[in-house]
């Protein structure tokens, strides 16, 4: 891990959150009490079984969510108190998402996708042209830009949810089983391209994956979940 203990800062954490839903008349806790945390530049695994609260725990961090009780912190300031108008700019400027399903535009290419995140983030024009092609370059695109997603493999598709999601320069990138529906190939050339940002920008990446081999193989560090709550980090 890069740098001495000293220069370790947190960027993203929880502090004692439950997330309760009703289901009908059945209280559901799908977070219990769970306390965690990312520095700043670390690649964080998240492992557990289906139904451990991983998701859960990513959509409250990304800001899609709100904890029943206790609270998400970035650079140390708490979501809590957030209006809806903050934390839509929290959603676009200081957390970036990817899903298993890529949740691409079909109708648009895939520089348009990404042209549109840094619309939403207020660039313009010729800047927001030049952005999108870099970004696409920085995947491993550069000769893709032109192709919808149709026309791409999944790996490709998953590269430029990538780029769209880093499009407004976010701190945090979010992954919630980005490698699901990739082949293993692909599933690690995709999380090599995530290290590598880490590594070179100092980008801090929260990874949810059902794969043990990549988590290890790439992260600085497992998160374990169990039945809503971390069994160890």
């Amino acid at each position: 891990m890069a740098g001495g203990a000293s220069q370790l800062k947190m960027i993203i954490e929880t502090r004692d959150i439950t997330r309760v839903y009703q289901m009908g008349t059945t209280e559901v806790t799908a977070l219990d009490h769970v306390t965690m945390g990312a520095n700043e530049g670390e690649f964080v695994a998240i492992q557990g079984t289906s139904g451990s609260g991983k998701s859960t725990l990513l959509n409250l961090l990304g800001g899609l969510d709100r904890p029943t009780s206790g609270e998400v912190l970035f650079d140390s300031q708490s979501l809590g108190p957030f209006t809806k108008k903050q934390m839509a700019r929290y959603r676009r400027f200081s957390v970036g998402m990817i899903f298993q399903n890529f949740n691409l535009i079909p109708t648009m290419t895939a520089a348009e996708n990404v042209k549109l995140a840094l619309a939403f983030g207020g660039m313009r024009g010729t800047e927001r042209r030049d952005r999108a092609a870099s970004l696409l370059e920085r995947v491993g695109l550069g000769d893709r830009m032109d192709h919808r997603p149709s026309e791409m493999s999944g790996g490709e598709q998953q590269r430029v949810a990538i780029a769209r999601a880093l499009a407004n320069r976010p701190r945090v990138l979010l992954a919630d089983a980005p490698t699901g529906n990739l082949d293993s190939t692909r599933a690690r050339e995709l999380l090599a391209l995530l290290r590598e940002m880490v590594d070179r920008d100092r980008l801090t990446v929260l990874l949810v994956t059902h794969d043990h081999d990549l988590a290890s193989s790439f992260a600085n560090r497992i998160i374990m979940m169990k039945d809503g709550k971390v069994s160890s980090q």
